[in-house]
């Protein structure tokens, strides 16, 4: 069951970050201004965003098996479409498909997991599925990077058909496919909110990098977003009776405290892994693979650490854990703060691994402690309330990041003119 999940979201995930090393290439091949070839990345996110708050609602009136494998499927078709695409047009929807599809079915991996095993093993399971999650999108910038070097761009897409259909033939096999004991009624007025909503505020977030946070487009979508936001927390607590996302769930401390520490965690990690790669190349010369190379060590050394600290939880609990990967990000962090234009590679690469191992008891830990600490009827619905929030996080943090890099960067060298960064990574989402 573990492994047919993992060959599912893996697939989901790294196709969050192996497309942004493509990007130019597409947009060469097609010959799309960078506005239009940007929503190549932009509706990937935008999808994802969309379709996992639905998740856990369709999971639970239909089976969490059958919408998970629904969503796996519909990830395939849409890379298959992708890798066939003739025109930008066709490339943007086929994305959306991949989109809709990852949306649909990551919230429900590690729900499925946790319903189906021992309370006392539950760390240990998820700090494997939580391997995926941290080495995936480190691996996808590397991957992209070889292929579109070799020229075969499109095997990006191609390489996740034969892994979907494993991951399928795996699922509906070994996954159960668990229901709500009463099946829950569509909350129509909460969909249209989420979706204007999420929508908006990820859109938002894509462009504020290229037109500015002060920009119009920008700063109307923000609005539009936020406006939407809380009217559908409004809608969801005081008028409907069964809400498509259960915020109540934030009432429950341990579930609350947990969410918020991961939100930390996932900025912390996404935030590296943005501003390494502009440093490296820019600052120090290095190619898209070496950079590439050098992140690395941040997945190696969460992906070992998270499966470490799964079983230190089945043992000891989250709070030790926590503090120790806690302590270690704060002394890792003031230690980036301090790297200069020739502070050595290997000296980077170890402070990277310091970061990982930072991440790695933090970020899968506070995760299963929050699927803990709620009902199991609203396993379904908590995971795709983690997933939806902290993608709306991590993309305004990154957002924020690429805005105001430049002026940092400027400031550092004390030039005006700096090397402009290159495409930011889109929300990686699940996790």
């Amino acid at each position: 069951m573990l492994i047919s999940v993992i060959f599912g979201i893996f697939m989901i995930i790294l196709d969050s970050t192996v497309v942004n090393v493509a990007f130019q290439t597409l947009r060469r091949k097609f010959g799309g201004t960078l506005a239009d070839s940007q929503w190549v990345l932009s509706i990937y996110v935008l999808a994802l965003g969309i379709t996992t708050p639905m998740s856990g609602f369709l999971g639970d009136r239909f089976g969490t098996k059958r919408i998970y494998l629904f969503g796996l499927s519909l990830f395939v078709v849409g890379s298959l479409l992708c890798g066939f695409a003739s025109s930008l047009l066709m490339l943007v929807i086929a994305r959306a498909i991949q989109g809709i599809g990852g949306g649909l079915a990551q919230p429900l991996g590690p729900a499925m997991l946790y319903r189906a095993w021992p309370l006392n093993q539950i760390g240990t399971a998820l700090g494997y599925f939580g391997i995926v999650l941290t080495v995936a999108p480190a691996l996808g910038p590397i991957l992209g990077g070889v292929l579109v070097d070799a020229n075969i761009w499109r095997v990006i897409f191609f390489l996740n058909v034969p892994i979907g259909i494993v991951g399928v033939f795996l699922g509906s096999r070994f996954l159960r496919n668990d229901k709500a004991p009463v099946k829950p009624k569509l909350d129509p007025a909460g969909l249209v909110l989420a979706v204007v909503g999420f929508g908006s505020v990820l859109y938002a977030a894509s462009i504020a990098e290229s037109n500015g946070w002060t920009a119009g487009p920008t700063l109307i979508f923000f609005a539009i977003g936020v406006v939407s936001l809380v009217a559908f927390a409004i809608v969801e607590l005081f008028i409907v009776k069964e809400p498509l996302l259960n915020l109540r769930l934030f009432k429950i401390p341990v579930f609350l405290i947990a969410t918020l520490i991961g939100y930390v965690a996932t900025v912390g990690l996404f935030g590296a892994e943005f501003l390494m790669p502009l440093y490296l190349q820019a600052m120090r010369g290095r190619t898209a693979i070496d950079t590439g190379l050098i992140l690395l060590g941040v997945a190696l050394a969460s992906g070992i650490t998270t499966q470490v600290a799964g079983r230190l939880y089945d043992r000891i609990g989250p709070r030790p854990l926590v503090i120790v990967g806690f302590v270690l990000l704060v002394i890792n962090t003031w230690q980036l703060a301090q790297i200069q234009a020739l502070t050595s590679i290997q000296w980077i690469i170890f402070l990277l691994v310091i970061r990982g191992l930072g991440v790695g008891l933090v970020l899968q830990t506070t995760f299963t402690t929050a699927l803990s600490a709620m009902p199991r009827s609203q396993l379904t619905r908590g995971s795709s309330l983690q997933n939806s929030t902290r993608f709306v996080v991590q993309a305004v943090a990154v957002a924020a990041l690429a805005f105001f890099l430049p002026g940092w960067l400027a400031k550092w060298l004390g030039r005006t003119a700096v090397p402009e960064p290159r495409q930011a990574p889109m929300p990686m989402g699940g996790h």
